[in-house]
């Protein structure tokens, strides 16, 4: 799982599996929260080219983040959001907290 996350700076970048079920949600949040605890992680960039599923849990799990993040002054943003995610990422509201890409904002998550 530890090859999902990139740290460039005060980014951490999650390179979102193919199917972002419960199983891999939990791997995620874990590993984001260890991150987050032990760098100065201002942003999170969750990936999604590879991605091709995702459920109710990765929606948690990405809130989860946010709202961490928040807290701590950061932001949470996605890029490569393929149609059948951004449909799901629409209609759980995401879109209206965090900032969603086509592609990588300034070289983020490359």
């Amino acid at each position: 799982m530890e090859d999902y996350f990139k740290v460039n700076g005060t980014d951490l970048t999650v390179m979102v599996p193919v199917e972002l079920d419960h199983h891999n949600a939990e791997k995620i949040k874990r590993g984001a929260d260890r991150m987050i605890e032990s760098s100065n992680i201002r942003r999170i960039i969750f990936d999604f080219r590879r991605t091709r599923f995702m459920d109710s849990s990765g929606i948690g799990m990405i809130m989860g983040r946010y709202k961490n993040m928040r807290f701590m002054g950061g932001a949470v943003i996605a890029v490569h959001v393929n149609g059948r995610v951004q449909r799901i990422l629409r209609l759980s509201g995401i879109y209206k907290v965090i900032d969603i890409y086509e592609e990588s904002p300034d070289g983020c998550g490359k």
